[in-house]
């Protein structure tokens, strides 16, 4: 069962403009990854913290947890990370890196609702198609792995960079098999079964 597109579809740009915004205004959070705080980087990690939380609770009560469960995975990991910036206020500009996500998130919900309307034999599909193969690198795949690197340094240690290092590494494997079933379902769909053509867990 796939999930409509919903009250976080339509914050994405809102979420996508903030994060870009907060490393513009303090661009020290691409290096200074675990010290940098900026109050708009901060409030945008407790608003993406809250959107995180009511998602997660309106999928328990619709009663899509079974249908959904890779949302709630990545939502429970999310806010864990979240929560360090939030009550800790350390690693607010990794948190602030990961919400770039959002930029190519827009572009993949308009490829979602064209799919809903069976719209991809228009030129706009085939177009954004290209597009969204920018953006997931430019926005998820290249911030994931600049973490990452950032990140191993905590290996061996027990601290709270080495509890971020293990969700960060559980979102890799979860954004690397996200980006295989965008380039099957996009540009190898004659190997993609019937029933996987929904794509289902594309956009988070």
């Amino acid at each position: 069962m796939t999930r409509a597109p919903g009250c976080g579809h339509s914050q994405l740009p809102l979420r996508a403009h903030s994060a870009t915004v907060s490393v513009w205004q303090t661009p020290e959070m691409l290096v200074e990854i675990e010290t940098a705080w900026s109050l708009s980087g901060y409030l945008l990690v407790c608003f993406s913290a809250g959107y995180f939380i009511h998602d997660t609770v309106d999928i328990v009560v619709s009663r899509q947890s079974r249908a959904s469960w890779e949302y709630l995975v990545h939502h429970v990991m999310a806010m864990g990370a979240f929560f360090s910036g939030i009550f800790w206020s350390s690693f607010v500009g990794g948190g602030v890196l990961t919400l770039l996500v959002e930029v190519s998130n827009i572009f993949l919900t308009i490829r979602m609702m064209m799919k809903i309307n069976n719209a991809q034999d228009l030129l706009l599909y085939q177009v954004n198609k290209y597009v969204n193969l920018v953006m997931y690198f430019l926005f998820r795949l290249a911030p994931q792995a600049y973490l990452t690197r950032y990140f191993l340094r905590f290996v061996g240690q027990r601290t709270l960079g080495t509890f971020l290092l293990g969700i960060l590494l559980l979102l890799d494997v979860m954004i690397l098999i996200y980006f295989s079933r965008l380039l099957r379902s996009d540009f190898c769909p004659e190997r993609v079964p019937s029933q996987q053509h929904k794509d289902k867990f594309l956009t988070e």
